[in-house]
């Protein structure tokens, strides 16, 4: 059985979320309130629940309710087990390349103030990068998975996109899969320029529509001449892209999958102290080689930057695109698995509770809240136990 983490997330908003909630009363949106709000109440009484029984030793609890928000890590683990079984049938036997697309600061200061417009506009420049590039140097035409991250290692705002590539493509005549080589998919340099010119000419097109905001700091670049002065500086600056080496085999893709799609800001087994004075939490230093190093932060400004990767309501922060889009994805891979002579395999329904995926996140959310604490037995719900609201951050944790 997996040990619970010693301090979690909720632990923070308990403590601090409501006094933070009231200091910022006039900047906090009403979905950075819900998140906090939803996280603080997450397997409380405020909930509900219900009372369980252990079938082989008897013991007896009640178990509260998740939250279910898509921010809260303890929420992520189940349905990352489902996705997972999911994908694990459309994977190929193939090579699976990662490859990072990353926004400079000067556009992601205008993604901030932007979220929906241009996190969808990230995402779909990355693809398209892939895609045409793909179409020209491979002649083909690719499927891929892309994830959608806007943090980096210690709580910043770094909007970046993670893509899972399959190594080829069904050729432009759709007769055949065209293979890419073992170790290399396309050029970063070709994809950077692509990525830059697809995403700034979709932001001028935001523009010009009227779709994009600014205040505060960025107030200047309503006007049309301090925009375009930043769209030729941004034209003139790198936009990184990286491509990993490629995976070993299908085990390695889902083990990927499990680390990056239903990722949070922060999971809970980095938090390593919370106190009324500080939150600290483990990060890797990329300036020192990855080393680990702990952070510690005064509560409200750990608060303050978790909820700078709330998400708007209805973003899509997991999407699928060429073959594996998912309007013909079914058709697609059916069609692709006959062209590479492998069988189709069957969709099937995964029990969460024996679904392998190798996350040890997700393992720790099942064996915590599904298996008996004394003898590892299954637990059988007994009684409902209703909800207990209470204030927005004051919940019954007992």
């Amino acid at each position: 059985m997996t040990a619970r983490p010693a301090f979690e997330l909720a632990d923070v908003f308990r403590r601090h979320g409501e006094t933070y909630a009231q200091l910022n009363a006039g900047h906090l949106g009403r979905v950075e309130w819900r998140v906090s709000a939803a996280i603080a109440a997450c397997r409380t009484a405020a909930l509900g629940g219900h009372v369980e029984r252990c079938d082989d030793c008897g013991l007896t609890r009640i178990a509260y309710n998740s939250c279910r928000n898509r921010h809260c890590p303890k929420c992520q683990g189940a349905a990352r087990v489902k996705w997972l079984a999911a994908r694990q049938a459309e994977l190929l036997p193939v090579h699976y390349f990662h490859v990072v697309f990353t926004l400079p600061s000067a556009a992601a200061e205008i993604a901030f103030q932007n979220k929906r417009t241009v996190y969808g506009l990230l995402m779909r420049a990355a693809a398209q990068a892939l895609s045409v590039l793909a179409a020209k140097r491979l002649g083909a035409r690719i499927g891929l998975i892309a994830v959608l991250h806007t943090w980096g290692q210690t709580l910043t705002h770094h909007p970046h996109v993670h893509c899972l590539v399959p190594g080829g493509g069904l050729a432009l005549d759709n007769r055949r899969w065209v293979e890419a080589k073992p170790n290399f998919l396309l050029s970063v340099h070709a994809l950077s320029k692509a990525f830059r010119r697809l995403f700034l000419d979709g932001l001028k097109a935001e523009s010009e529509k009227g779709e994009l905001s600014f205040f505060g700091e960025l107030a200047r670049l309503a006007e049309p001449e301090a925009f375009k002065a930043r769209m030729r500086a941004l034209r003139q600056s790198p936009f990184v892209v990286y491509a990993k080496p490629p995976f070993g085999g299908p085990a390695r893709v889902l083990a990927y999958l499990a680390r990056y799609t239903h990722r949070t800001a922060i999971a809970n087994s980095r938090l390593v102290a919370v106190d009324d004075n500080e939150v600290a939490f483990v990060y890797k230093d990329y300036r020192r080689g990855g080393r680990s190093r702990i952070m510690r932060l005064a509560p409200h400004e750990f608060i303050r930057r978790f909820l700078l990767h709330v998400l708007p309501d209805g973003l899509h922060r997991i999407r699928h695109y060429g073959f594996l889009a998912k309007g013909e994805r079914g058709e697609k891979l059916a069609y692709v698995r006959d062209l590479l002579h492998v069988a189709s395999k069957p969709q099937e329904q995964v029990d969460p509770e024996k679904a392998p995926c190798g996350d040890p996140e997700a393992d720790a959310v099942r064996d915590a809240f599904m298996r008996c604490p004394d003898c590892g037995g299954f637990m059988r719900r007994i009684e409902t136990v209703a909800p207990r609201p209470a204030g927005a951050f004051r919940c019954d944790t007992s």
